[in-house]
């Protein structure tokens, strides 16, 4: 019979080997499932979230891109938004910042210009995705673009926060956003107003479903502030065809004032400014809109 203290000697050394046998199972365990590959698909319920996108919620977005960590992801997003800027009220507050798009020598004055092409969730947006590498547009792409994106900065700015989301590189990402742009027929009434117009956002909306019958009611939305036309958003899909918004370019949110003052091109800051502006009802307080207008053009956002 064992004496007491080597009774207790060979327990304790049972019980080490014991843990360590536990110990070396469980990793074992781990490192098998964190090596395979991932093979689990979504379920049913993922594919029936709002929009019909695929991924579940859970991240704060209404149709939102599963959990946090999958957000921001290059590629990843439901579709497109072409922002075109209405460049006179723009130069109507910065054309002394501005001299090639507000004040050029050969005495070109812009209406509609591309502000730039926007991945969309359909309820909420991607910006700044994560590249390998630093996102960096080459001269020769900046100099393709600058005929419908007057301003350098403003090239470099997109392609950082929104290009990068596109999953495309700047030359393919500028070379689509161009011909989409290029795809959209401006109103004649738009081309080069030489007086400043009034007009309601259904106005303008419809000025656009005539001159591009391909687009329907759905597939635009107007954008405007307290002094005049900011913009108009037309919607596409991944691939490029025409496609209804989702509910980042809801009308309501982004114009709802019943009169918009539309200044003429080529005006100065001070013919621009109209005398009694129609208020506007844009709601600030609603969620996600889509992403902010940026009419400094990436200068205090590099």
């Amino acid at each position: 019979m064992l004496k007491p203290h080597l009774l207790l000697t060979v327990v304790v050394f049972a019980l080490v080997a014991w843990l360590a046998t536990h110990y070396a199972t469980q990793q074992n365990g781990s490192w098998s499932t964190s090596s395979a590959p991932n093979t689990s698909t979504r379920s049913s319920a993922d594919n029936t979230a709002p929009g019909g996108n695929g991924y579940s919620s859970g991240d704060g977005y209404r149709n939102g891109y599963g959990n946090g960590s999958e957000r921001n992801v290059a590629g990843q997003f439901d579709y497109y938004a072409l922002v075109l800027s209405w460049s006179p009220s723009y130069c109507a507050e910065n054309a002394d910042r501005n001299e090639q798009q507000c004040n050029r020598r050969d005495g070109r004055r812009y209406s509609f210009v591309l502000h730039g092409l926007w991945p969309q969730y359909n309820y909420g947006y991607p910006s700044s995705c994560r590249l390998p590498r630093r996102p960096f547009v080459p001269d020769n792409v900046i100099a393709s673009m600058l005929d419908i994106m007057p301003s350098r900065g403003l090239v470099i700015h997109e392609y950082r926060t929104h290009g990068t989301c596109s999953g495309l590189d700047p030359a393919q990402y500028f070379s689509t956003a161009h011909r989409l742009f290029n795809a959209i027929t401006i109103p004649p009434r738009f081309r080069s107003p030489p007086e400043a117009q009034y007009a309601a956002p259904s106005e303008i909306r419809d000025a656009f479903l005539r001159a591009n019958p391909n687009l329907n009611a759905d597939m635009l939305a107007v954008v405007c502030d307290g002094k005049g036309l900011k913009e108009v958003r037309i919607c596409f899909s991944k691939d490029g065809h025409p496609r209804a918004c989702g509910r980042n370019e809801n009308q309501n949110k982004l114009c709802s004032s019943n009169r918009v003052f539309i200044p003429p091109t080529g005006a100065s800051a001070r013919q621009t400014a109209p005398v009694n502006p129609a208020p506007a009802t844009v709601d600030r307080q609603a969620p996600l809109p889509g992403p902010r207008m940026n009419y400094d053009y990436g200068r205090s956002n590099p």
